[in-house]
């Protein structure tokens, strides 16, 4: 599974390369308006399409990446709890004892 995700990754990564060489020319990016005229710039349209890209691509997985975190620390906080209280109260027996039926005649 490591081997596919990291040659989907080569390929999207020479996509990337071969559009950002094929699409060299200078292309005025306007962002907004800034005192009498726009804030632009004279970007290469493959740079400008990577930017944009990452703008769009990075929040998103960051967003994944801090919640798979929190629910890590979260299971392995409640995993140390549950093993702390394994520990003091043995349920096992009570659990066993329960299970079996009572064959009083």
């Amino acid at each position: 599974m490591k081997q596919i995700r990291i040659v989907l990754w080569l390929a999207l990564i020479a996509a990337f390369a071969a559009f950002i060489a094929m699409n060299a020319e200078t292309a005025r990016v306007n962002f907004w308006p800034y005192g009498a005229g726009y804030l632009h710039f004279d970007w290469p349209v493959g740079f400008v399409a990577l930017v944009f890209f990452l703008a769009g691509f990075v929040p998103p997985w960051a967003a994944g990446r801090l919640r798979r975190w929190r629910l890590k620390r979260r299971i392995a906080t409640l995993e140390s709890s549950l093993v702390s209280q394994a520990g003091t109260h043995p349920a096992t027996d009570a659990a066993s004892n329960a299970a079996q039926p009572d064959n009083h005649l």
